[in-house]
């Protein structure tokens, strides 16, 4: 949820206070914000994403022409501006990925301000962004997740701590939940029957269906939790009766990775890559695990087969005896 302060004044709270345009242009994002809150119901994550490199291209633009910008002068930029702002995103050391999400989110928001008649600039569509290198999402055997879910208990001395660990990793690797999807569940979240609701990225719900073993973790957790419970507090405690933070939970893992003996690619989010790799490998279809995961496009969801496919031909390369005496 984003800042009630951020919301309402976000010119004044938040990465949009660091903005240096004249007023125009900071009506105009504060506008935007709210359209992205409310109208578009985005994460506050994807909020805060935009905020941040919306201001960071615009005071580009401040030091690059030597004044604040106006809506006319966000309209008049040329080819060469925009350029000018790759090339010093280059020299920062910015990596490829940082660099092509921050021009997707100049598209963004121009596409935003022609839509809505604050001002024009297709310069920014001729604008060539660099290619992002193609990366397979990590996953664990099978043999690795089911062991790091199964012993995650033993890394604290208190109880209810090592099955609230479980159960949440249970949510992570056996559901394919998204970490902060998980830390956002509350009391009245929790599954009754065979099936809970998710809500993901930009608010929206699905409904995943929930193994026997899951629930038992939950409600294992929950009875053994020294804090009462409340339909609207949160699910997934810290030690002192808070929302457990990510944070937290990122080094949970990060302790079963070193005591597994497990490679720095083993995070949260690998147990959900792990779900679906998993999941695709035992016969599963693109679509059911598109729905599981709640990806908007079947594109996404069409990665892990390229890491089935990848495994495949490591299995050959290194069983075959063909393949063997090629090499």
């Amino acid at each position: 949820m984003v800042d009630a302060k951020i919301i309402n004044n976000p010119l004044e709270y938040g990465p949009l206070a660091a903005l240096q345009a004249e007023p125009a242009v900071q009506q105009a994002l504060a506008k935007w914000h709210a359209w992205l809150a409310f109208e578009k119901r985005s994460s506050a994550h994807t909020i805060d994403s935009y905020s941040r490199d919306i201001v960071d291209f615009i005071n580009f633009i401040n030091t690059h022409q030597g004044y604040k910008p106006n809506l006319n002068d966000l309209e008049s930029l040329t080819n060469l501006d925009f350029r000018s702002y790759l090339a010093h995103l280059a020299k920062a050391n910015k990596s490829r990925t940082t660099i092509a999400r921050r021009m997707s989110s100049l598209r963004t928001i121009f596409k935003y301000f022609e839509r809505e008649g604050v001002c024009q600039n297709a310069a920014i569509l001729s604008v060539r962004t660099p290619k992002i290198p193609k990366s397979l999402p990590k996953a664990l055997t099978m043999e690795d997740a089911l062991t790091m879910v199964r012993s995650v208990d033993q890394l604290t001395d208190e109880p209810w701590i090592g099955l609230r660990d479980h159960a949440l990793l249970m949510l992570l690797y056996g559901a394919g939940l998204r970490i902060a999807e998980a830390l956002a569940l509350n009391i009245s979240d929790r599954p009754e029957g065979d099936v809970m609701t998710i809500t993901g990225k930009g608010n929206k719900q699905r409904v995943i269906p929930v193994l026997c073993e899951i629930k038992s973790a939950i409600l294992a957790y929950n009875k053994a939790c020294p804090f009462p419970e409340k339909p609207n507090r949160a699910l997934f405690l810290g030690l002192r009766g808070k929302r457990l933070n990510a944070g937290v939970a990122q080094k949970t893992v990060r302790q079963m990775r070193l005591l597994l003996g497990l490679n720095n690619t083993v995070t949260p989010h690998a147990l959900r890559h792990s779900f679906a790799t998993h999941l695709l490998a035992g016969g599963g279809d693109l679509r059911t695990i598109q729905e599981l995961l709640g990806h908007a496009s079947l594109s996404t969801t069409q990665r892990y087969t390229e890491v089935d496919s990848a495994k495949i031909r490591s299995v050959y390369q290194g069983a075959h005896p063909r393949a063997k005496r090629q090499s």
